[in-house]
């Protein structure tokens, strides 16, 4: 919320490297990023796993490191797990939800991230897909190959165009 509100920040680079987490957290957190009015970039260094997805995609534009990699896969729960039908249907909801989530903020398809998610002998005994850099690009979920350099030059260049879209006069 301050950085929302600050006249002096006008834009925001968030470095990513996750194994993942909560996923109401991780969407929350992804829900803040693109739903500012600023200018926002993300960069994956190292790793942006699980539900670092979502947020790895919320900005306006993302990098991923060259050597970078992103864990997609199906949403997993710890601990006590209630097994009766209703459990399940809860679990396909909150599915669904970073899988809309994903496919609205980045140039993946909702088939192409379903099938990374749930492809079999990629990850042992699992299902799901590690992407190294180049990867997350050329199946759209990720933007561009890049580290903090080009993330600082890309949120430069939007910060113009914000400026421009404004009227205000450029430095």
């Amino acid at each position: 919320m301050a950085i929302e509100q600050s006249d002096e920040v006008e834009g925001v680079v968030l470095i990513l490297n996750t194994v993942g987490g909560d996923v109401e957290a991780g969407l929350a957190i992804a829900e803040v990023v693109a739903t500012m009015t600023k200018p926002t970039v993300t960069l994956v260094l190292g790793g942006g796993h699980s539900i670092g997805v979502p947020i790895a995609v919320s900005g306006r534009y993302s990098f991923i490191a060259p050597t970078a990699s992103m864990t997609i896969h199906p949403i997993r729960l710890n601990g006590l797990v209630i097994g009766v039908p209703q459990t399940y249907e809860y679990l396909d909801k909150m599915q669904d939800r970073v899988i809309r989530f994903v496919t609205q903020h980045s140039r993946v398809t909702e088939e192409c991230f379903r099938e990374l998610m749930f492809r079999t002998g990629e990850l042992a005994r699992d299902i799901g897909t590690v992407m190294i850099g180049k990867d997350a690009v050329e199946c759209g979920l990720i933007d561009e190959i890049g580290g903090i350099g080009q993330a600082l030059e890309k949120l430069k260049q939007l910060i113009e165009e914000n400026r421009q879209q404004k009227g205000v006069p450029l430095q």
